[in-house]
């Protein structure tokens, strides 16, 4: 299961408009989280700036990578994955003239319905005040510090 997530960064002094996010109306860091969805381990992260959209992090990150026979779920900001990856789900979308019909709100629904697991993570990480909140670091270390969030999770869910 794949998910982003965005945290609020300061306004930066140059190049303010690489790192602004129109959906979140802020200056952000945007964080993929891939995790397993058997035992929920957090497998990979990739950090970037706010105003890349989910699938082109996709498309940086790991998603050439993954093995053809897993299947990955996302939400709809993947929409284009099934060219890239044939075993992917993505909740169907409807248009101004085609409403879904109820097998395909049921399969959104059963989409969602497995896929809140990594929005449960996204949530579990957020624990930490300093992805919650406005992060007032280093922007080049925030990869580093969430990836020491994600080892901190990993270890507490494998150890209890």
């Amino acid at each position: 299961m794949a998910d982003v997530t965005e945290t609020e960064v300061e306004r930066p002094k140059y190049g303010q408009k690489r790192w602004y996010s129109g959906k979140s109306k802020c200056h952000t860091i945007k964080t993929q989280i891939v995790i397993c969805a058997k035992t929920k381990v957090i497998i990979a992260i990739f950090v970037c700036r706010g105003s890349v959209h989910d699938f082109t992090m996709w498309k940086h990150s790991i998603g050439v990578k993954v093995v053809k026979h897993i299947k990955i779920q996302a939400d709809s900001g993947y929409q284009g994955i099934q060219k890239l990856h044939k075993n992917s789900e993505t909740p169907k979308k409807k248009t101004k003239t085609k409403p879904l019909t109820k097998e395909e709100k049921a399969n959104n629904r059963r989409i969602g319905s497995e896929r809140i697991g990594i929005e449960h993570k996204n949530r579990r990480l957020k624990r930490f005040r300093i992805l919650a909140g406005r992060y007032r670091n280093r922007r080049r270390r925030f990869g580093l510090r969430m990836s020491l969030f994600c080892g901190l999770h990993n270890f507490e869910l494998i150890n209890s």
